[in-house]
C-alpha cells in the first residue's frame, strides 16, 4: 500500500499521515525517513515540533536528505517519508547548492521512493501543494515548483490511495485505484 497525503502549508497533514500509518501500519516497526536539513533556526523548530508530534508513537527516525535509491529499510516496516518538498528541494539543487537537470532529478526522486515502496507493505508519504500560489517567482523557484508537481502526479499515479488535507480535514482523492468525485 503506498499513501500519499498533501496539502497546504499547515494544513495539518503530518499529524494525518501520523495517525493514519499508525492505524494502518504493520503491527513492527514504524520508521519515519526524515528529509529536512536543520538549515536555519525555523527549520530546525521544525524539526523538534514534529519530533514531539511523533514522541511515543513507536517511530524510528532516519535522515535523509538525498539519494533514497541507495537506502534499505529493515524489512515489512512500516514508512512514513517526510517530506517530499523538501527531498525534491535537496535533489534538485545538490550539496553545492547549484541546480541539476530537472529530468534527472525527477527520476531520482521518483526512483527513490518507488525503491522504498519494494522494501515495505505500507508506504505513506507526506508532500506539498505549492501550484495554488501566486505565480512570478523567480526562474529556480518556478523550476521547483514545476518539478514538484511532476513528482507529485507520479506519486499519484503509483500510490493506492491519495488523501488531501485541507484545514485539518482529510479528503479522499483516490482510494484503490479509484478516482473519487
Amino acid at each position: 500500500m503506498v499513501h500519499t497525503v498533501t496539502g497546504g502549508s499547515g494544513s495539518g497533514k503530518s499529524a494525518y499521515a501520523e495517525e493514519w500509518l499508525t492505524q494502518h501500519g504493520k503491527d513492527g516497526h514504524l520508521l519515519y525517513i526524515a528529509t529536512m536539513k536543520p538549515f536555519t533556526e525555523e527549520a530546525a523548530e521544525k524539526i523538534a515540533r514534529h519530533q514531539r508530534m511523533r514522541a511515543g508513537k513507536r517511530f524510528a527516525a532516519i535522515e535523509c536528505y538525498s539519494g533514497l535509491k541507495r537506502l534499505d529499510v529493515p524489512e515489512n516496516a512500516g514508512i512514513l517519508l517526510e517530506c517530499v518538498s523538501n527531498l525534491t528541494a535537496n535533489e534538485l539543487y545538490g550539496e553545492e547548492g547549484r541546480m541539476k537537470d530537472w529530468r534527472e532529478a525527477l527520476e531520482d526522486i521518483t526512483g527513490g521512493i518507488w525503491h522504498l515502496a519494494q522494501q515495505t507493505e505500507c508506504l505513506v508519504i507526506v508532500t506539498n501543494e505549492v501550484n495554488s500560489d501566486i505565480n512570478g517567482y523567480s526562474e529556480e523557484t518556478e523550476c521547483y515548483r514545476k518539478l514538484l508537481g511532476m513528482v507529485n502526479q507520479r506519486l499519484a499515479k503509483m500510490s493506492d490511495r491519495v488523501t488531501e488535507v485541507v484545514y485539518g480535514i482529510p479528503v479522499s482523492v483516490k482510494k484503490d485505484e479509484e478516482i473519487v468525485e
